[in-house]
């Protein structure tokens, strides 16, 4: 197993291959840094959550989830708790009907044996019989995940983007659309009609996404339903876990099970 690698990816983008599955560590608060991939990359770690930011938006990766994304995102990754991470790399040059956007997918207990079992499988050499097979079903297994909402758009607008960058700083800001519409110097009307068209969502629920996503890695740092509650400016932990089970059809505490 390695460690976290800062250049080895560099390899796996480059193999000849048209998919290969590499296993790494990162120890809690480490960051990938900024970077681009010339292949699209599956990216499921079975301990820990990973919170990816790109140029346009950012993704929570509980376990039991994982991360597509397209080739040539700048992104980087951070680690909320010790990060054991899986990640293929699939060139979407040679391998149709992969998903068109970065998203996140739900993953079934057989993607998830596929994907620990194709770490086994060496990089460079030509794969057949079982190994080949094994790889196929990977793809096939992407191709009918389902995705779940977890991701938060961000708009191009300088002025909306300074909105969402406080909202992601401080999530229990109450502060109401037409505030915000004044501290930029626009009419709330206009700050409803950019929301939609850079985000494709309202106002309140981008707020509440951004609140959702904050309290997703909170939870997983292991802080309190109380206090999370509070952090994302909810009354209480009950209004807090009537809106996760909205989202989620569970409850908090059942989310990382």
């Amino acid at each position: 197993m390695h460690p976290h690698p800062t250049n080895e990816h560099q390899h796996y983008d480059n193999l000849p291959r048209a998919i290969s599955v590499m296993e790494s560590m990162w120890p809690t608060g480490s960051s990938t840094g900024w970077h681009t991939h010339p292949r699209g990359q599956l990216l499921y770690a079975t301990d820990g959550v990973m919170v990816v930011h790109s140029d346009v938006g950012s993704w929570v990766v509980p376990p039991n989830r994982a991360l597509w994304m397209v080739a040539g995102l700048r992104h980087s990754v951070t680690m909320s708790g010790d990060v054991l991470m899986r990640t293929a790399y699939i060139d979407e040059t040679k391998i149709a009907s992969l998903p068109q956007d970065s998203c996140v997918i739900n993953v079934s207990p057989l993607l998830r044996e596929l994907l620990v079992e194709a770490v086994r499988i060496s990089p460079t050499d030509a794969v057949e019989g079982r190994d080949a097979l094994l790889l196929d079903l990977l793809v096939c297994e992407l191709r009918v995940s389902s995705t779940i909402p977890l991701h938060l758009p961000m708009p191009v607008d300088a002025r909306l983007r300074s909105i969402c960058d406080a909202l992601s700083r401080r999530p229990s800001d109450a502060s109401s659309a037409a505030d915000w519409a004044r501290s930029i110097g626009v009419a709330e009307r206009t700050l409803h009609r950019l929301f939609a068209k850079q985000t494709g969502m309202t106002f309140a629920q981008w707020r509440e996404q951004a609140r959702l996503l904050h309290a997703l890695r909170k939870i997983a740092e292991g802080d309190k339903l109380i206090d999370v509650a509070l952090d994302c400016g909810y009354a209480s932990p009950s209004a807090f876990a009537a809106m996760f089970k909205r989202h989620f059809k569970t409850s908090p505490s059942n989310f990382y099970r």
